[in-house]
């Protein structure tokens, strides 16, 4: 492709200050998204209710509402500028280079069975120790998330017990799954160091379709208890919409989500061609009536009957072959690397039983060719937010089309009561942040105040 080559061209200039470029990229999306969140808090300070919610929520509800927003905002604000601060200090102090010259000597002197003979064992290693230092550097705004914030709002009810396990669990098998599919990721690179395209393409979706089939399975009941739902009214109610919509429903569970929070929630799993599981949050069912579930529920099998979890992963595997195409023009810039301290004596050990082949380590380059990408990350998150919301509103149209639409209102208003959701929000933060339209949005395109009114 010849605008791949010309782009090639353009990044193989020398004396590109790609350090700097990338400094301007990081502080410039920091700004952008630190101005939607001050819109979204002055959005918040607004007096009174779309009028589609007037009269729908107390006046206390939408106080403690706009509290819980505003101290997100906060959080949210301070989380960035932490975030901030640490990629501007890896930056200027060159942590990257240095934590990777620092393994290459840590290898030296490893036992020879421990060693990395690769590059590639040498990138894991890399990964892991960064990993684990991203986690500890993020331990205290989780903590504070969850037990200062959400506790004074009375939605925490995680223990910190539970809090730790959960750490060990996710760390562990970030460890055990993750590093074989980087490990992968990185062998394909050297098998096929100039046609990966299609490879990385097609692995990237066998591990997504791997992901949607054996997570559910597998990896979620090591964090929570699926219990399948007792024989009653409720489990009637939504096998008989199963069977009329012909949703392949395989089973129905209700998960113990009050064990770490008071928010709810429901959802399906399985791919489109197959059984699903109808999963519910356990203050979903004691919250809400029977038919504001299966309510939720028809709006969810509404994204099945519109194949809407096949769009997104067509347009996930588009972005995924747009992505490397751009960096099949960027991984092999020596001056990329040189701008962040990856000189070929940082890159290459001395050490004779480390065979590294590569001059250029395909992580460290993909590492720093995502720091480019920022910009067109915020246009494609503005893309990827409006396909969403399209979705969403199909599928409440779908409920609808069904004869849901006044349960389904009831079901949404009630929730964003339990959950204390935004009631007034910012356009401008909404069309970048939200992955479904706002509860006014929702209603006005159910047309809800006639459908109260018909009652």
């Amino acid at each position: 492709m010849a605008w791949i080559d010309n782009l090639q061209g353009f990044f193989d200039k020398p004396g590109i200050p790609w350090k700097s470029i990338v400094l301007a990229f990081t502080i410039g999306q920091f700004s952008f998204e630190t101005y939607l969140t001050f819109r979204q808090y002055r959005a918040l300070s607004k007096k009174g209710l779309p009028k589609v919610l007037e009269g729908e929520i107390d006046e206390e509800t939408v106080a403690k509402a706009e509290d819980y927003s505003r101290a997100k905002a906060k959080f949210a604000i301070f989380s960035d500028v932490f975030s901030l601060v640490q990629n501007l200090c890896i930056m200027k102090f060159d942590v990257l280079p240095r934590m990777w010259h620092w393994g290459l000597l840590l290898a030296k002197r490893m036992p020879t069975k421990l060693a990395p003979t690769s590059i590639i064992g040498q990138s894991l290693y890399f990964v892991c120790v960064l990993s684990n230092i991203s986690t500890l550097l993020g331990l205290p705004l989780s903590y504070y998330q969850h037990f200062v914030l959400e506790e004074k709002f009375g939605f925490n009810k995680l223990t910190i017990k539970l809090w730790f396990s959960d750490l060990v669990k996710s760390t562990t098998l970030s460890a055990v799954i993750g590093m074989p599919l980087m490990y992968a990721f990185l062998k394909i690179f050297e098998y096929f160091p100039s046609n990966f395209l299609w490879y990385i393409c097609s692995f990237v979706l066998v591990v997504q379709i791997l992901a949607l089939t054996l997570v559910p399975v597998f990896i979620m009941p090591l964090f929570n208890k699926f219990t399948p739902l007792e024989d009653g009214e409720l489990k009637t109610s939504i096998e008989a919409l199963a069977t009329r919509v012909n949703f392949p429903l395989d089973k129905i569970f209700v998960i113990d989500g009050s064990k770490r929070s008071s928010h709810s929630n429901a959802y399906f799993t399985g791919l489109p061609f197959t059984s699903k599981r109808i999963v519910l949050y356990d203050t979903l069912v004691k919250d809400a009536s029977i038919d504001e579930i299966t309510a939720v529920l028809a709006h969810e099998i509404g994204h099945w009957q519109k194949n809407h979890l096949l769009r997104m992963l067509a347009l996930s595997e588009v972005h995924i072959f747009f992505l490397f195409t751009l960096f099949t023009a960027a991984y092999q810039n020596k001056s990329l690397y040189a701008s962040f301290g990856f000189h070929s004596g940082h890159l290459l050990s001395q050490d004779p039983r480390l065979v590294f082949t590569q001059e250029l380590p395909i992580l460290v380059g993909f590492m720093l060719f995502n720091d480019l990408l920022q910009p067109l990350d915020c246009v494609l998150n503005f893309s990827m937010m409006l396909v969403s919301r399209l979705h969403e509103y199909q599928a409440d149209a779908y409920a609808k089309g069904l004869g849901y639409s006044k349960d389904l209102c009831r079901a949404l208003i009630n929730l964003q009561v339990k959950n204390l959701s935004t009631m007034n929000v910012d356009p401008l933060y909404s069309s970048y942040h939200y992955s479904h339209p706002t509860l006014p949005e929702r209603l006005d395109a159910m047309d809800y105040l006639s459908v109260k009114k018909g009652n």
